[in-house]
């Protein structure tokens, strides 16, 4: 079913760091995207917030730009009318002055709206500037609606949210002072991708698959996101935040807790974040004397030779984590969290590996290969639903093949909304759905910090760029 306007009441979206590649490559052309297909909001307004001296037609410009580089197949009528609503406030994210300026265009679009207008925050700025984003926004009252009869005000921050258990709690403690948590909207984009949004449906409206999704049944799962670029011109933030909090702490555990979990009961926002959250607190922390057998770190070669990194940097730019549940569907049953940067394949998919079939109904000539069902969910590039099986092979001779029963979301569909779009959509909505919980965030970090705090003193294995990763088994 298509989707409507998001709301009929007018609403403003600030986007601080409106400058920065997030916002250039991402949020733009998504909000330009949902404005050509009607499900923004009939009257808004796009305020771009960041450090640059532009004016608001110098912003709308850049604003022409990306939306060019993702697609130039739109009426310049439609631009126009878009970009014309467009404004620019100048500020640094420290300057409380800055907000106050923000504060007084809140109150003129309210005039011009003739009513208090909804207002949406997007933090698309690095982690370290959001205590005093957070701090000014509550000096300035715009963390506040305008009325306590209409005009929400919401908030959308990215990930890494926070560093580890303890900074994390501190922000989310922070967040708590100012927002009340519907008004908190903490983003991973993975969640918002269609193939991940269907695991859901394919497991509990299908009865073919849920008897069978636990530990009697399945050997291991793995969830993989490989890419081939390198760390690019993002070498300062890398260095900082590394692969594991970049990814791992967010996009992986997500996954996890998608292909993990029971049946959510009634299909609620509270409920379907409830089991997320239960997931992510059943997984074993590993100890410091199994480390090698539950953790491999590795940096690619050249890493150190990058702008903005020292040479002798001990960041991890690839990782591969065997973790396991302590619950009864998944017990026994190893799950492979895998991410790096520089490797040989661009991809992320979630891999479920079925126990081969005992005895195995194939010629001799087979009884030696591994015949297993594989249930692939393909959530990039190609976004995707495969499932391996084996059968026989037409002809004279007994034999046997496998053969993948497969179907691709980007074949013939106008309807697929991007990660963004939906994202976007939602918090205009107030859909709390595919967005992370207070419980999730803080079961993630504990259990990722358990990591961090574990495998400093193991080896960091080079890698060759464009390789598989560390030639190190976790088997």
């Amino acid at each position: 079913m298509p989707l409507g306007r998001a709301s009929s009441v007018p609403t403003i979206i600030v986007i601080l760091g409106a400058t920065g590649d997030l916002s250039r490559k991402k949020l733009i052309p998504s909000l330009f995207d949902l404005y050509i297909r009607k499900h923004l909001p009939e009257g808004f307004r796009i305020i771009g917030f960041s450090r640059g001296i532009l004016t608001d037609q110098d912003f709308r410009n850049f604003m022409h730009k990306s939306i060019d580089e993702r697609s130039v197949n739109h009426k310049q009528s439609d631009m126009d009318d878009f970009l014309g609503n467009a404004f620019y406030v100048q500020g640094d994210f420290g300057d409380l002055n800055a907000y106050g300026k923000l504060s007084r265009g809140f109150l003129a679009t309210d005039k011009a709206f003739g009513r208090c207008s909804n207002k949406l925050l997007y933090l698309a700025v690095p982690p370290k500037y959001y205590e005093s984003i957070f701090q000014n926004l509550a000096s300035t009252n715009l963390s506040s609606p305008c009325s306590d009869e209409t005009g929400w005000t919401r908030v959308l921050v990215e990930k890494p949210f926070g560093r580890d258990i303890d900074t994390a709690r501190e922000l989310d403690r922070m967040l708590g002072r100012l927002f009340r948590e519907e008004q908190i909207f903490r983003i991973d984009h993975y969640l918002a991708r269609e193939t991940l949004q269907n695991i859901l449906t394919f497991r509990f409206s299908n009865t073919i698959f849920e008897p069978i999704w636990n530990s009697n049944f399945i050997e291991k799962i793995e969830i993989s996101l490989l890419e081939t670029i390198d760390v690019e011109m993002r070498g300062a933030f890398y260095e900082d935040i590394g692969a594991l909090r970049d990814v791992g702490q967010n996009h992986l555990l997500q996954m996890l807790a998608i292909i993990a979990m029971d049946h959510p009961g009634p299909v609620r926002v509270d409920s379907i974040r409830r089991e997320r959250a239960r997931i992510i607190r059943a997984l074993v922390p590993p100890a410091l004397d199994t480390m090698s057998i539950s953790a491999v770190r590795g940096q690619y070669i050249g890493f150190t030779e990058e702008k903005a990194i020292p040479a002798d940097s001990k960041t991890e730019t690839y990782f591969r984590i065997k973790a396991h549940l302590d619950n009864d569907r998944w017990r026994g049953v190893p799950f492979y969290l895998e991410s790096g940067k520089a490797l040989q394949d661009k991809k992320t998919e979630i891999a479920v590996y079925f126990k081969e079939i005992e005895p195995c109904f194939c010629p001799s000539s087979h009884k030696e290969h591994r015949h297993q069902n594989i249930f692939t969910f393909k959530i990039q590039p190609d976004e995707g639903i495969a499932i391996r099986f084996w059968a026989r092979r037409p002809g004279l001779v007994a034999d046997i093949e496998t053969r993948d029963l497969a179907f691709n979301y980007g074949e013939g569909s106008k309807l697929r909304i991007d990660a963004y779009e939906r994202v976007l959509y939602d918090c205009i909505q107030g859909d709390q759905t595919l967005f992370v919980s207070t419980d999730e965030v803080t079961a993630a970090w504990e259990y990722i910090t358990s990591i961090l705090n574990n495998w400093a003193d193991t080896d960091l294995h080079k890698y060759e760029k464009g390789s598989r990763g560390p030639e190190v088994s976790l088997a």
